[in-house]
């Protein structure tokens, strides 16, 4: 099975490819030599260090196979690069407004990239998929679980190409 395109940004994909060095590089050597020492301190059924240690190390081997598949599913896509700025497309910066005015601005990033207390919104996100293609001006209807929101696209904005 083909895993699924995994949309990132330059910076997106630098912070995974840090993450995975940061665990492989640094976090895991270092489980692996209290690992090493704890296992060499005899009766390994009740040395903490060990147990801890080596659960630890599944952990840390979980995260750096799921970071590997990510990477690799990846397709860097540079929103400085975006052939159409008036519409919303994957990394635009987009201002919206609620009915009574109530103003917020979002950027549509990747799924890996995503947090929701900066703004950045996953692109597979339920108010990202209902804005995909929306120009200023444009009224757009978001499914929410508390239920359906009307938003106003206010202004499109991307970054520029250096």
């Amino acid at each position: 099975m083909k895993p699924a395109e995994n949309l990132i940004t330059p910076t997106g994909l630098a912070a995974l490819k840090a993450r995975y060095d940061h665990l492989l590089g640094t976090e895991r050597p270092e489980i692996v030599a209290i690992v090493s020492w704890a296992a060499g301190n005899g009766d390994r059924s009740e040395n903490g260090d060990y147990l801890y240690g080596r659960k630890r190390m599944r952990e840390i081997d979980r995260e750096l196979a799921h970071l590997a598949r990510r990477m690799k599913a990846a397709r860097v896509i540079d929103p400085a690069q975006a052939p159409d700025r008036a519409r919303v497309w994957f990394g635009a910066t987009i201002t919206i407004a609620d009915e009574d005015d109530n103003e917020r601005t979002l950027t549509l990033v990747g799924d890996d990239e995503q947090d929701a207390s900066t703004g950045k919104i996953g692109w597979s996100a339920p108010i990202a998929r209902a804005l995909r293609g929306s120009a200023v001006g444009d009224l757009r209807t978001v499914r929410l679980p508390a239920g359906e929101k009307e938003w106003e696209v206010v202004a499109i904005d991307y970054p520029v190409a250096n």
